[in-house]
């Protein structure tokens, strides 16, 4: 099963989330709306989104502020949509951790293409691999899907960003706190049971014998890893 990515839109303007909420979803994503920057540093953390669509001209911080703050913890995808076209204000955006820039007005065919590249673009940056493996498990990043033994694995989303986490850092022990504060933001760092039941629900659908665990496995009172 495949999961839609989440689209957090950031903008005060009515009109603009009338536009793209409705074509998000008719191109297979999930939308989130923020009308200020606060409001978005907030579900960011919270929500976690895939993809972050955000003006510049917000009624409570610049656009750049956003940008910073995010970049401090997260590294989403930004896409910054702004009718701000000075070369400095892209630059600056670009700078601050900004992946890519697009003027308004804008064409919905021409923003679709540029968030299909976004985790694309993020992955290669970063020199990740959008494929990841864990012995027969193969995780395709940029489309969520998951398959044991070319045997589709239907996750939910947030069992898929746990995965993924997981993979990424393949046979080293990650801290409970570690996995809470990229999975689930940074206010669910102690939520410790909240991530033993997905760790649970994990070892359902992919271990041979979840009793007797080999692909996710627990360092005790420190956290987890991978089976080599």
């Amino acid at each position: 099963m495949t999961h839609p990515l989440r689209v957090l839109v950031v903008d005060d303007e009515p009109a603009i989330h009338r536009f793209m909420g409705p074509a998000l979803a008719a191109n297979g994503y999930e939308a989130l709306r923020a009308d200020t920057g606060a409001e978005a540093l907030a579900l960011a953390a919270n929500r976690r989104p895939d993809i972050v669509v955000l003006d510049l001209g917000l009624p409570d911080m610049d656009g750049k502020e956003v940008i910073r703050r995010l970049r401090a913890w997260s590294e989403v995808p930004v896409l910054v949509l702004s009718a701000r076209d000075r070369e400095a204000e892209k630059i600056e955006s670009l700078d601050l951790g900004a992946d890519d820039f697009i003027n308004k007005p804008f064409g919905m065919g021409e923003l679709m293409a540029r968030l299909r590249a976004a985790p694309r673009h993020r992955l290669q940056s970063r020199g990740e691999t959008p494929v990841l493996r864990l012995g027969d498990i193969e995780i395709d990043v940029p489309r969520h899907r998951v398959s044991r033994a070319g045997e589709e694995v239907k996750l939910t989303p947030k069992e898929f960003d746990l995965l993924a986490f997981l993979a990424r850092h393949a046979g080293k022990v990650v801290t409970h706190r570690q996995i809470l504060r990229e999975v689930w933001g940074p206010a669910h760092e102690h939520d410790t049971q909240y991530l033993r039941v997905y760790v649970g629900q994990l070892r359902a659908k992919l271990e041979p014998d979840p009793a007797s665990p080999t692909i996710v496995i627990t360092e005790p009172g420190v956290g987890y890893r991978t089976g080599e």
